[in-house]
């Protein structure tokens, strides 16, 4: 059974990260358990964050790592927040940034309050290899926020074909729906008989 730390601090995540690898026989460690923070997100994609992450802990727990680097694009915003997504307008929790992008998109019809939510999803292992899988899904964002369910924007993001927002599905609706649930798939697809092919990024 091949242990993958899950590189992330937020419990959320980790709990829609780690259940789904048991299919393929996967055993999900918690950061938790090694005592490090994961570095500063610097890079300027989801792509860069989530290599940068995973790469990181591979290497200083030597084990396979898996990182998520996740986000909202709004259209009528120009795309943001984008990667700033989890410290948007200097906001520190959930609610204060669902406010803030309410203020953003205030005067702003329905019609044009399009949006995706992005995953990026980063495997990384201790021997330098690096594979990289990326989900969206396309929803509008709401005037108000619906649901108790989820965490981030997900009151606010609303599935038309679904009539629901994230914050309103059931677990199993959000983990067959969700932008990380399409890269896991995706993941989960390529792994299924074994290790794929894989791309050689040296971790330095």
């Amino acid at each position: 059974m091949m242990q993958v730390v899950i590189a992330t601090l937020n419990p959320g995540k980790y709990r829609e990260l780690a259940e789904p690898l048991k299919v393929i026989g996967w055993e999900p460690r918690p950061l938790f358990d090694f005592g490090f923070e994961l570095p500063e997100e610097t890079g300027t994609t989801f792509e860069d964050n989530a290599f940068m992450k995973a790469a990181t802990v591979a290497q200083k727990t030597r084990l396979s790592a898996l990182a998520d680097d996740s986000g909202l694009v709004v259209d009528a915003l120009g795309g943001e927040p984008g990667i700033y997504s989890a410290r948007y307008g200097g906001r520190t929790n959930d609610r204060d940034r669902n406010v803030y992008l309410l203020e953003r998109l205030r005067g702003t019809p329905l019609s044009k309050r399009t949006a995706r939510f992005v995953a990026v999803l980063a495997l990384a292992h201790p021997d330098g290899h690096v594979e990289t899988y990326r989900g969206e899904v396309e929803g509008v964002i709401l005037e108000a926020p619906r649901g108790t369910g989820g965490f981030g924007y997900d009151p606010l993001f609303y599935l038309p074909d679904l009539g629901k927002t994230f914050a309103e599905m059931t677990p199993e609706e959000k983990a067959r729906y969700s932008h990380r649930a399409k890269a896991l798939e995706k993941l989960i697809e390529a792994w299924k008989h074994g290790p794929p092919p894989r791309e050689i990024w040296p971790l330095e």
